[in-house]
């Protein structure tokens, strides 16, 4: 078995096993509640062991029975619980809502599990509600389990990652070992971020409501990124464009490549934007811009709530475009309803993002390790 063993709890659609793995992290079980989540999980990851159902019905003696662990032995628990309750796009955020409590089970898991590492992640707005609340109850209850805990905001576009995306992660171990966080790779001046141009232009063009969940590539990859995609992909998946009703088809014809709400004719806005101020809704109805970053890829990729419009095809990008902007594989393929897919794609963390943050882990870990063999070896 791989020294550097993980559980990845709330895994959803898997975009950090994707990426921890990629690192060389084994991951040996996860868990989600949402069926079309674990679903596709299921599917990408066959050799791992799956958890359906609520976490509060799993145990720590569940885990390590089906994974053949003992206590204190898995490298690595990682997990992302549920984000709307601090999202700042639910305006009724707070610990209130049932969900915001979801990280104490996962600290109830780190109790019984005792892995050397943790990894969570999480929105940011979990530093604004009701003043951080939630983060200091985390970092005083992992550090009476003995672990050093640290967190920072980490922006995805620096980790090559073409999209603009903000998440707090957690970081912490109880080996006494010096948390790092990875070091950028892309600041935009010296090392260009990945655009959309590099991410996503080299895929098949298709009208609105067009396209095939399963289909070949037509044109060879253009950039670094596209390579690195399509790496271990035979088949494109995923790629159908949602249809378009007629008066968001007339607002598109308006919107230029980077533009905004801003380009549509006032008698075409909802009638809820019409008095809308030049400075507000700076995304919505926006159309991509082949030199920028994706937006944040939300759970849907509703026009009314972002730059979803494809820069250069009248349409909505597709769900692997949604993939691409996240950082997905192309051989990943998403199960269950087209708002099932955008949903597991929108809740995922960027798996480079992870990918960085599991090699940044296992680089301190290995470090740490040599230097105490010498100290052994010379005493």
């Amino acid at each position: 078995m791989s020294q550097f063993t993980c559980i990845d709890l709330f895994a959803g659609a898997g975009g950090l096993s994707v990426g921890l793995s990629q690192a060389g992290m084994k991951i040996l079980a996860a868990n989600d509640f949402d069926e079309y989540a674990a679903k596709t999980y299921k599917y990408n990851h066959p050799d791992v062991s799956f958890f359906d159902g609520p976490i509060q019905e799993i145990s720590s003696d569940d885990l390590l029975n089906e994974t053949g662990l003992k206590r204190g032995e898995l490298f690595c628990l990682a997990g992302g619980p549920p984000c709307q309750a601090f999202s700042i796009y639910n305006h009724q955020r707070g610990l209130h809502d049932e969900r915001s409590g979801l990280f104490r089970e996962y600290i109830r898991l780190v109790e019984g599990l005792l892995p050397q590492w943790i990894v969570m992640e999480n929105v940011t707005g979990m530093t604004s509600v009701e003043n951080g609340l939630a983060i200091q109850e985390i970092c005083r209850n992992l550090t009476e389990l003995g672990y050093n805990i640290e967190y920072k905001v980490l922006k995805a576009e620096e980790y090559g990652v073409p999209q603009e995306r903000r998440r707090i992660i957690f970081l912490g171990n109880r080996l006494g070992i010096p948390i790092k966080f990875p070091k950028p790779t892309h600041d935009g001046l010296h090392s260009p971020f990945v655009n959309v141009e590099d991410a996503i232009m080299d895929l098949p063009e298709i009208g609105i409501n067009d396209g095939m969940d399963e289909t070949e590539y037509t044109k060879f990859p253009s950039s670094r990124y596209q390579k690195e995609m399509r790496k271990n992909a035979t088949k494109l998946y995923n790629h159908v464009s949602p249809n378009l009703g007629e008066i968001n088809r007339k607002r598109l014809t308006y919107i230029k490549q980077g533009g905004s709400w801003r380009d549509i004719p006032v008698e075409l806005l909802p009638a809820g934007m019409k008095k809308a101020k030049r400075s507000d809704h700076t995304k919505r109805y926006g159309r991509l811009s082949l030199s920028g970053l994706s937006s944040t890829i939300l759970t849907k990729c509703d026009p009314h709530w972002g730059a979803y419009f494809h820069p250069t095809q009248d349409r909505v990008i597709t769900v692997r475009e949604a993939a691409r902007f996240q950082s997905f594989p192309d051989h990943y393929r998403f199960l269950g309803s087209r708002g099932e897919q955008y949903k597991q794609v929108g809740n995922a963390v960027p798996s480079l993002l992870a990918k960085a943050i599991g090699e940044e882990i296992i680089k301190s870990h290995i470090s740490i390790s040599k230097s105490k063999k010498l100290k052994e070896i010379s005493s």
